[in-house]
């Protein structure tokens, strides 16, 4: 891509800002790496430090530009400060989503946010040239017609905010929320408004503005490309919840005892996180990874597969977007 290409898709005329921003941006070739992690669910995982310390580990060796975790990473709570000593140990900047089960136990979002060192709930910053907005689709309590379940919800007050946040940029932008906002089967419940309001803002800019949303919580491997707009899904670092259908696995009686309710789960042997490269031309290439199951698979263990609209798999697959 030359400058002159680089300037018309950014919508940059002369490249005033974004040069000024970035003074080290090559447009021919500058890109972003990021490593990502999600439901870690350290408060029901036994080996929860085991797996993140080796995902700070390979991020400490690779050197991406950040690293982030997409909820459901622990409850605030004295207990987890040694996970959060782990994930503090990477050298680079960090940034957190807050999910749904991260306040679990009574504790508020805020109480995350402060335990975390967390930005806050929703924000948004900016690295190499690219626009980024860190969504919480925990407001359950704003919904007119909450269903039953996990929260899964953003305020109006969170939606203008986004509006005018998207409004605000000229950078290409990703999207991060924990909860699914292609997916209709416990994904957020208005979706709908927010994949609308991510287009709008393409018209509005006469380009593809919104060019990736990235979530985690349903623990699953997919992929969407709605109306010019890549959606994945990053798989949980640890399992999938299978709730009573999955009983054969148990580990010793003091780690059954002390987190009783990884009994319900079928967990990964190894820990699973994504590698997310993003070029300015567009091009996103994501490198997962792949383990197994501990014990026999959700399928041997009769899970009706048929009712999840997308495969419970051990991996993160790789992919090559735009």
């Amino acid at each position: 891509m030359d400058r002159k290409e680089f300037l018309k898709t950014t919508g940059l005329a002369g490249g005033t800002l974004l040069f000024a921003r970035y003074p080290e941006l090559n447009p021919a070739d500058k890109k972003i790496r990021i490593g990502m992690i999600t439901d870690l669910h350290h408060d029901i995982m036994h080996d929860g430090i085991e797996r993140l310390s080796a995902f700070i580990k390979e991020m400490n060796t690779e050197s991406p530009d950040f690293i982030i975790q997409g909820g459901d990473f622990c409850v605030p709570k004295e207990a987890n400060t040694p996970l959060l000593d782990v994930w503090n140990q990477f050298k680079g900047d960090k940034f957190h989503v807050i999910g749904n089960h991260d306040n679990d136990g009574g504790y508020t979002r805020d109480h995350v946010v402060e335990f975390w060192k967390a930005k806050s709930k929703y924000y948004s910053f900016d690295k190499n040239g690219f626009h980024f907005v860190v969504l919480d689709g925990n407001e359950h309590n704003e919904s007119p017609d909450r269903p039953k379940g996990y929260a899964r919800y953003i305020s109006q007050t969170q939606l203008e905010w986004l509006k005018k946040d998207l409004d605000a940029s000229s950078f290409p932008t990703v999207i991060f929320c924990h909860q699914g906002i292609d997916n209709d089967s416990g994904g957020l419940e208005n979706g709908t408004l927010l994949r609308y309001t991510f287009e709008q803002a393409n018209e509005k800019a006469g380009r593809q503005k919104v060019i990736l949303v990235i979530s985690g919580h349903h623990h699953q491997d997919y992929y969407n490309h709605i109306n010019d707009i890549h959606y994945v899904q990053i798989n949980s670092a640890s399992y999938s919840w299978l709730g009573d259908n999955y009983k054969e696995v148990r580990y010793s009686a003091e780690i059954d005892k002390a987190k009783p309710n990884i009994k319900y789960t079928a967990p990964y042997k190894d820990p699973l996180w994504a590698m997310i490269e993003i070029e300015h031309n567009g091009r996103i290439r994501i490198k997962g990874r792949k383990s197994v199951f501990v014990g026999s698979s959700p399928e041997k263990l009769g899970v009706k597969m048929e009712t999840y609209i997308y495969p419970i798999v051990p991996y993160i697959s790789d992919r090559k977007l735009g």
